[in-house]
């Protein structure tokens, strides 16, 4: 048995985009169950995996379940301590442990009021001074943490750590909504828009598809802030220069045109996921080169 990760929608889902990041960016092997939240209950249909009643939820091969995004870092730090999920540093590990409690249970405004929507990017967006005070609070605690360490690495305490994994939701928040904070944390969100996990999360949500109208607000609309994909489009007819899905080894069903060429995939979603951000899959990227 192998690690089983219970996530929500990759599009509105942040507490999920947490828990995921702990596992594809750290190189971490699990199988992917889907809540779908259009329906019922989510307690109920975490029922399979008891206590648990929310996402992302983590069922270990041992059989020890973990229903905390934290306790979930905390766990995998401790079984796979070669992943590096914290800093081997004492301080920055010490700070980056900070970082992850105070996302974990604060800023409140910046959660209610601006609820992630990775398919949509907002302007003039109103800002009410407990909204504003947490992005005051996020520029203050990202800062201490960068001062501390390299400063040729882009994330808050030396390389990748769980506590950057912690704040891409934050990121994408403040990028989504065009929230105005200060050039070193415009980097910081900058970083997150552009890291390859990050933006294999957000292709799998426009994959999916999946619209959940209590997520969206009446804010004017403009393009999502990160890098240009790849051009890419679904095809109907073609012939594939490939036997078999990059992602299952399974037989091709579904067809893209990526830079000129027609690759198959074994079904929409693993053709979909492609054709909104080609570049960040290495299988693909592979298939090209050769």
């Amino acid at each position: 048995m192998t690690y089983q990760l219970f996530l929500g929608d990759p599009t509105y889902s942040s507490w999920s985009l947490r828990g995921w990041l702990l596992f594809d960016r750290f190189n971490l092997p699990a199988e992917e169950i889907w809540v779908d939240f259009r329906t019922g209950s989510v307690a109920e249909k975490m029922s399979v995996a008891p206590p648990a009643k929310t996402v992302p939820t983590l069922r270990c091969p041992d059989g020890a379940v973990i229903w905390d995004s934290l306790a979930i870092a905390e766990e995998l730090a401790s079984r796979h301590p070669e992943a590096g999920l914290w800093p081997v540093d004492p301080v920055a590990r010490a700070t980056a442990r900070s970082l992850a409690a105070e996302m974990h249970s604060g800023f409140s405004a910046l959660r209610t009021d601006c609820p992630m929507h990775l398919q949509a990017a907002y302007r003039d967006v109103p800002v009410s001074p407990e909204l504003d005070a947490d992005l005051r609070r996020l520029e203050c605690i990202w800062d201490h943490a960068r001062a501390m360490q390299d400063a040729a690495s882009p994330w808050l305490c030396g390389s990748y750590s769980a506590a950057d994994a912690f704040f891409a939701p934050v990121a994408a928040r403040i990028a989504g909504y065009e929230l105005d904070v200060t050039d070193s944390a415009h980097a910081y969100v900058s970083a997150h828009l552009a890291e390859p996990s990050f933006r294999r999360w957000r292709a799998i949500g426009q994959a999916r598809g999946q619209v959940l109208p209590w997520y969206e607000r009446d804010y004017p609309r403009r393009e999502w802030p990160g890098p240009a994909p790849l051009p890419a489009r679904a095809l109907d007819t073609g012939t594939a220069e490939n036997d078999a899905c990059p992602f299952s080894g399974g037989p091709v069903t579904h067809l893209a045109e990526v830079q000129e060429h027609v690759l198959g995939f074994c079904n929409a979603i693993c053709r979909d996921k492609v054709v909104a951000d080609p570049a960040v899959w290495p299988e693909v990227m592979e298939m090209l080169k050769a």
